[in-house]
């Protein structure tokens, strides 16, 4: 039977590194062997430069095996993506059942993206399809992923260090990212007895492409980012040992465990007041 890891959002930031990690060093963990990646992503042409650079790492080291790397190009954004997405699999498991079927071994929902600024001031249509991404995206990709897993799968939903308050400036982003953490812990809960782990990462600012898009260009990076293949490999070690959140920088873990001394309404004005964050309109 063929195994399956599946990472969306491939095409940058933590979807390339977890593709990089898994690829090369998946030995370094407990998930198990990998005959298959699928990296999905709508930037077709970054994914087939991801899919080249990684092939060629493995020409060059013939001491060990790789998995076979699968690049789609595929927009997953709320009711339509998921769609798209049960598409693929349905073809796969007819092209699949000839050969012993397929399961997934791994999932890893990291596709999703944030807006900076007021909410009043940043584009509503931008909000909404936030909140298909983030929120309606992760669960329809969950819902049909774990009928092809076993007592050896995995899921990681990638939350945020923003899903443990509201914050002003990153209201609808927050409200997404506290949805996830809370979906996945009560899925780790639900399918604890299927042997199905499940795992929320909820890493604070990464160097990745995040700022840009969220600021709309007027940020190009991320404000003291910590590297994103650290704060990956944290991750992946975090699933593979079991746990349930994976906060890797010491200031994340503080921040977590004091947000819940905060008042809600406390933390959302003082962001709103002193952690303004720009959108070019």
């Amino acid at each position: 039977m063929k195994r399956i890891a599946i990472i969306t959002g491939a095409s940058s930031g933590m979807g390339t590194e977890f593709t990089k990690e898994l690829f090369l060093n998946s030995e370094n963990y407990k998930f198990g062997k990998f005959d298959e990646i699928w990296i999905l992503a709508r930037r077709s042409d970054r994914l087939k430069n991801l899919k080249y650079d990684l092939e060629k790492a493995a020409e060059n080291n013939c001491s060990k095996e790789y998995p076979e790397i699968t690049a789609i190009e595929i927009d997953l954004s709320g009711t339509k993506g998921v769609t798209a997405f049960n598409a693929i699999l349905k073809t796969t498991k007819k092209v699949e059942s000839k050969n012993g079927g397929f399961e997934i071994g791994l999932l890893v929902n990291n596709a999703g993206f944030g807006t900076y600024g007021e909410f009043t001031e940043t584009p509503l249509d931008k909000e909404l399809e936030m909140i298909d991404t983030n929120c309606s995206t992760l669960t329809g990709l969950c819902g049909l992923a774990i009928p092809f897993m076993n007592e050896k799968s995995t899921i990681i939903n990638v939350a945020s260090l923003a899903a443990f308050l509201p914050l002003g400036n990153f209201a609808v982003y927050a409200a997404t990212k506290s949805y996830v953490l809370s979906f996945s812990v009560a899925l780790a809960a639900e399918l604890k007895d299927k042997g199905i782990h499940v795992l929320a990462m909820c890493p604070g600012s990464v160097s990745t492409e995040f700022a840009n898009v969220a600021s709309n260009g007027a940020r190009k990076e991320v404000l003291h980012g910590y590297p994103a293949d650290k704060t990956v490999k944290h991750a992946l070690k975090c699933a593979s040992n079991k746990k349930h959140i994976a906060l890797w920088a010491p200031k994340w873990k503080v921040t977590a465990f004091f947000s819940r001394f905060i008042g809600r309404f406390f933390g959302a004005r003082f962001t709103f007041i002193h952690n303004k964050r720009p959108y070019r309109k």
